[in-house]
């Protein structure tokens, strides 16, 4: 029987634990890796030596890098888990691969699972995991439009994304991020000892942004006479966050820059520096809970003062 040649042995650190990793060839042009995960009761050698030993098999594999995973301690010679080791589960199991496929810089791979490993293989499929960790984490950060046109913006973000952060200590920041629990936060006067933020708040958004509804349910949960609640563009991010500053006394009010022949702020944004003493006696009866937060403007020198809560749309 031909004898399979092992290049090299490693044991890789993932999110989930060490996983035992055999690779056998190397990395042919822009072929996908042959990647396998052995049954209850098998390891790789037990389950795929015979397979992959046949000659036909082997006239197929000379043309690929062969990638052979044992499951946590169950390769050869194995040393017992400690006393209390919780095994991975299935999900965890299969959300150890893209940390090997990340490891050895395969782009892409053909999966061959028997029992157990199919299942693992199969849950590493359905969970989108075959795709490397940046297009896991960009819907996070994209709409789904914007991912969909593949924008210049989404190119350049999944390429430093995957050159300039380290692929293994961002997968547990993803996980970790994705385990987080609620903030438990309510509103006052809407659940028993209500719990929520008392200093001066401004939530931003973009339009169709993936948090969009998350900043919006947290908008309802916060005190709405220190909120300030803004949907922008990109471009007014810094125009909003000058006059929430103003609006706590932190910097003096701005002069009109047509005055000097400079932009000028969006009606939108100009209504958040309007005079507090102009809204003090409608500010509780503008769109029921809502107010406008505004500053003075009385003087061109002056400084704002904290204000009371406005939501609006840029």
């Amino acid at each position: 029987t031909p004898q399979l040649l092992y290049l090299c042995e490693h044991d890789v650190e993932t999110p989930y634990g060490m996983l035992h990793v055999i690779i056998r060839g190397a990395p042919k042009g822009n072929k996908p890796a042959i990647l396998t995960y052995h049954d209850v009761g098998l390891n790789h050698k037990l389950c795929f030596n015979t397979f992959f030993s046949n000659e036909d098999m082997q006239e197929i594999t000379k043309h690929f890098v062969v990638c052979h995973i044992d499951a946590p301690g169950q390769q050869t010679g194995a040393a017992q888990l400690p006393q209390g080791y919780q095994y991975p589960t299935m999900d965890q199991l299969a959300g150890m691969l893209p940390t090997v496929v990340q490891h050895f810089g395969f782009k892409s791979i053909i999966g061959i699972g028997v029992g157990a490993g199919a299942y693992i293989l199969a849950k590493f499929a359905l969970s989108g995991l075959t795709s490397t960790l940046p297009d896991t984490v960009l819907p996070h950060l994209f709409s789904q439009e914007e991912l969909m046109n593949n924008t210049e913006l989404v190119q350049s973000y999944r390429q430093q994304i995957n050159n300039t952060v380290n692929q293994f200590n961002l997968q547990l920041f993803w996980n970790m991020y994705n385990s987080r629990r609620d903030l438990e936060m309510n509103r006052s006067g809407t659940v028993l000892n209500a719990k929520t933020l008392k200093c001066p708040v401004m939530l931003v958004v973009g339009d169709n942004a993936p948090a969009e509804e998350g900043v919006v349910e947290c908008n309802s949960k916060l005190d709405p006479t220190n909120t300030t609640f803004l949907k922008v563009t990109p471009g007014k991010l810094t125009e909003a966050f000058k006059y929430f500053l103003q609006g706590m006394g932190y910097i003096a009010y701005v002069k009109d820059r047509r005055l000097s022949g400079g932009p000028v702020p969006s009606a939108s944004m100009t209504r958040l520096a309007r005079s507090r003493t102009a809204s003090l006696t409608s500010a509780g009866s503008v769109d029921g809970n809502r107010s406008r937060a505004c500053t003075h403007s009385d003087s061109t020198e002056g400084v704002g003062t904290v204000t009371q809560t406005m939501e609006v749309s840029c």
